[in-house]
Formats: structure tokens, C-alpha cells, sequence
């Protein structure tokens, strides 16, 4: 198995927004093959300039592992590509068929090169904001394995942060809503993100130590979603609402 060859197909799709067929349809691979795949998937990005800027992880919450089989999360990597402004636009014509989620972003602090415990978390982060994450799966009809979510970056694609706030922010059981013209969407809490936001730093520091992947200052943690994610439509505005923390959205185009 090529996995160079297998990333650039993904990688095309993206660019093209044109969605494949699953890999796993044609090829066996587990899952160190995939984050192995995704790895190069990121290096075509990173050969076309675009920088590394932080993690995102996915499967934050139990009824999506078990939803998966899975017993343990999964995560991919961000680009400055995909970063959207707080109050921008996102073109439907760059994706496959976008959904969005709402989530909490961290900023980190100082570079996390190991494992770190869950009371030490908060001396790595620096600031917490509101935030959505623009999902878009490479596949044909959103449908995928585990190992071709992997490999295909966990479906990043686009993310929109809000103002930061003070990192001691208490960031237990905060109301979440997804709105969508005015009009709430999805509604959550930030306990689903692994009932504390704050195990998404701890978890993505011991991914990133398990699979060399650098973890510097000023890199964005994608927590984990709080709500399921909605399909986008042109002409949306879109926005989340965190209690305490405030807003962030974007329009579609």
C-alpha cells in the first residue's frame, strides 16, 4: 500500500470538492496506517504552503465512541487555510457537503512535548474561546469507516474562533447552541465535550506525544463537538453561543 498515493487522492477530492470512494473499499489498513495516510494528506497541504496551526479531536463523547466501536478518540490536524475570521464568509463551492458543530477552542500557552495530567492542563493554555468547526468528509454520501475518517484529517476543514477569554474560565456545564437564521438549531452543553472541556487538553496531548506530532505555543485545540452537526446551505448565517463565553459565526455563500 501506497500511502503517499492514497493521500494525494483524498487531497485532490478536497481541492477539487469532488468526493471519492471510501479507501477501505479497495484497500485493508488499520489504524496507524490511516493517521500514517493523513500524515502525508497533511504534507501536500503543507507543500502548497500552508502552515500547521493546530489539533482537533473527534468522538469527544461516549455515545459516539459506542456509536463508532471505538474506545478511544480520534484526532487531525489544523491549517491556517482553514481558519475562517470570526464574522467571514465560507464558499460552498471549496466543500463536498459541509456540516457544522459547535465547540470551544483552547490557545495554547507553551509547547506541550508530553503527556500531561489533567491538573496540569491549565498551565499550558493561555485562553478559551467560542467556536465552530466546519466538518466535510471526502467521501461519497459522508460514509466512512474509521480508518477513512482518519486518513482523511477527521473531516477538517474550516474553523471559525470567537473573542478569547481568560483560560480559568469555569467551563463545566455551559449552555451551547447552534443558530441558524436566527433560529437555534441544535442545542447543548459543554459537559458532552468528554464531560469536561478541559480532558480535550489532556487527550490531545497524549495523542500528539503518541504520534510525533509538535504541539507548539500558540497552536488552537478544537475541544470536540457539543451538538450534532447541520448540513450548510448558501445563504445561512450561522452562529454559536456559549454561555460565559460569548459568540462566533460566519455567512454562507
Amino acid at each position: 500500500m501506497n500511502t503517499e498515493t492514497l493521500a494525494r487522492k483524498l487531497d485532490l477530492a478536497a481541492q477539487k470538492a469532488e468526493p471519492v470512494e471510501q479507501l477501505s473499499l479497495a484497500e485493508n489498513f488499520d489504524e496507524n496506517t490511516a493517521y500514517a495516510i493523513q500524515e502525508q494528506l497533511l504534507i501536500c497541504r503543507y507543500e502548497r504552503g500552508e502552515k500547521f496551526v493546530g489539533l482537533k479531536l473527534g468522538f469527544t463523547s461516549e455515545a459516539k465512541m459506542k456509536q463508532m466501536g471505538v474506545s478511544d478518540l480520534i484526532w487531525g490536524r489544523l491549517t491556517d487555510h482553514m481558519l475562517i475570521d470570526n464574522g467571514g464568509k465560507l464558499n460552498l463551492e471549496e466543500f463536498c457537503h459541509p456540516r457544522v458543530e459547535p465547540e470551544v477552542c483552547f490557545l495554547v500557552k507553551k509547547d506541550i512535548d508530553r503527556e500531561l495530567q489533567l491538573d496540569e492542563v491549565a498551565d499550558y493554555i493561555e485562553a478559551v474561546a467560542p467556536a465552530l468547526e466546519v466538518i466535510d468528509s471526502r467521501y461519497k454520501n459522508f460514509k466512512f469507516s474509521l480508518e477513512d475518517v482518519i486518513a482523511d484529517n477527521c473531516s477538517s476543514s474550516a474553523f471559525v474562533v470567537g473573542d478569547w477569554m481568560d483560560a480559568s474560565s469555569n467551563l463545566s456545564d455551559l449552555k451551547m447552541d447552534l443558530i441558524i437564521n436566527a433560529e437555534v438549531a441544535e442545542s447543548g452543553s459543554s459537559s458532552a465535550i468528554l464531560g469536561n472541556p478541559w480532558k480535550s487538553v489532556a487527550n490531545a496531548s497524549r495523542l500528539a506525544a503518541k504520534y510525533g506530532q509538535e504541539f507548539p505555543a500558540g497552536s488552537y485545540l478544537m475541544a470536540g463537538a457539543a451538538t450534532g452537526a447541520v448540513f450548510l446551505e448558501a445563504g445561512q448565517q450561522v452562529k454559536v453561543e456559549v454561555e460565559r463565553l460569548g459568540s462566533a459565526g460566519f455567512s454562507v455563500e
